[in-house]
């Protein structure tokens, strides 16, 4: 006998919840019938996938592999069912797209009304997010195509690009950094710059491109999202770094914040949709990377 998907997708559910009840009810089942397929699961497979303890869900080892294997299965039949839906309509229906926060409120409001007027039967769910949850939710079936940054090193999944977009330095008007022209090699120092937290893949390519180490300490500013960041440039707490997309949708049009490219060779991250390979809807995530292109 082979595991169904209903039993996979019990699993699943509950490694997500670490709850009966609450599995059950994500799957609008009882819990009884929840655990029964479970139960059956584990008949199966010849070897227990959870650990059951009074308030408390753990998978075993077994069920751990079997959750990572079932959200490939699930997500492929996924998948299937969406294509045969929508076979013959390219992006039509249901597509859930991720999108990084360096990119989103900078590139989807101009390139949205576009891509509702040519696809008028696509319904797009945008989730925005940090890129290592962005893949992983590729991975699980959970999105099925996600606008990210490169360079950026991800096994199973495939991209299409949008487009380059330049790393520039901004700096607070009468610093030493706030000239004209490209800021000279070897200028910024790792004392001088205040930066997005940690897990922006923005701050570790702008840091990669110009060799310099992150500043250390507890005392060190990181702010949560761009806007932030230019408005703690623009007090004058230091320099930074921003997307040429973000410049151009006026984000650093500020009192106090002067914009420079840096160095003749500018570095730049290349801007791509990404979605896991051997998807389904591979073709749509190729048209809609067409449709998201940079000017």
């Amino acid at each position: 006998m082979l595991p169904t998907l209903r039993q996979l997708q019990y699993l699943k559910l509950l490694a997500e919840h670490a709850s009966f009840s609450r599995a059950a009810e994500a799957a609008h089942v009882s819990q009884p019938a929840l655990s029964a397929g479970v139960q059956e699961l584990e008949k199966i497979l010849g070897a227990p996938v959870v650990e059951r303890t009074r308030g408390n869900v753990q998978l075993t080892a077994v069920g751990a592999e079997a959750v990572r294997r079932a959200e490939d299965v699930l997500a492929r039949t996924e998948d299937l069912v969406e294509a045969a839906k929508n076979a013959g309509k390219p992006l039509s229906g249901r597509f859930r797209l991720g999108v990084i926060p360096t990119v989103a409120p900078f590139l989807l409001p101009t390139k949205l009304p576009g891509i509702k007027l040519a696809y008028p039967a696509l319904r797009l769910f945008i989730r925005e997010d940090l890129t290592p949850r962005l893949i992983a939710g590729l991975k699980a079936g959970q999105l099925d195509a996600a606008v990210i940054a490169l360079p950026y090193s991800a096994s199973g999944v495939d991209h299409a690009r949008i487009g380059d977009d330049e790393i520039l330095a901004a700096a607070p008007a009468g610093h030493a950094l706030a000239g004209t022209g490209p800021i000279p090699a070897g200028s910024l120092k790792a004392e001088d710059l205040i930066l997005l937290e940690d897990g922006h893949c923005l701050r570790d390519q702008a840091l990669a491109a110009f060799d310099i180490d992150p500043p250390k300490g507890d005392d060190v500013f990181a702010a949560t999202s761009l806007h932030t960041l230019v408005q703690m440039v623009s007090a004058g707490l230091g320099v930074s770094f921003l997307p040429e997309m973000a410049v151009r949708a006026g984000l650093a049009d500020m009192p106090g914040v002067v914009v420079r490219p840096i160095a003749a060779r500018a570095p730049r991250r290349e801007i791509v949709v990404a979605w896991r390979t051997g998807s389904s809807r591979a073709a749509e995530a190729r048209l809609l990377a067409e449709a998201l292109t940079l000017d």
